[in-house]
């Protein structure tokens, strides 16, 4: 069987797609009777992660947006640990170590690929320690 260009295109792109968040939510749209987990699950808040890379670049692309809703600087901004939420997008709260023993905890939404995937940081709550765990809010 020879494929046309555009028949291999699109076989590449729905490869490409098939662990974002829109394909697992999709997925589990097809079936809904199979268990997930939180984290997978549209709306639920998964469990904590400890901070990798790609969460440390999305918490640096809005640490002037924390500084100036939080009204000062910070020297020190190492995100620590992070949760994610799937909705329209997804939703990541990440622990931010901020300097001495002070952390604070972002809320960055992230719009879906077919919106251009922008960060947007949606909340911040200061005045947190290393052992407060990471909620919804």
């Amino acid at each position: 069987m020879v494929r046309s260009k555009a028949s291999y295109d699109s076989v590449t792109q729905s490869e490409q797609l098939r662990n974002t968040d829109a394909d697992r939510f999709l997925r589990f749209l097809a079936n809904p009777q199979k268990t997930v987990t939180m984290q997978s699950m549209c709306g639920g808040i998964g469990e904590a992660i400890d901070a990798n890379e790609e969460i440390q670049k999305i918490s640096d692309s809005v640490k002037s947006q924390a500084e100036t809703k939080a009204g000062k600087t910070y020297d020190v901004f190492t995100a620590k640990s992070y949760k994610t939420q799937l909705v329209a997008g997804t939703n990541y709260f990440i622990k931010v170590h901020v300097g001495g023993d002070e952390h604070i905890h972002l809320r960055v939404y992230k719009t879906l690929p077919c919106h251009g995937a922008e960060l947007q940081l949606n909340g911040l709550q200061q005045a947190k320690s290393h052992h407060d765990p990471i909620e919804y809010f």
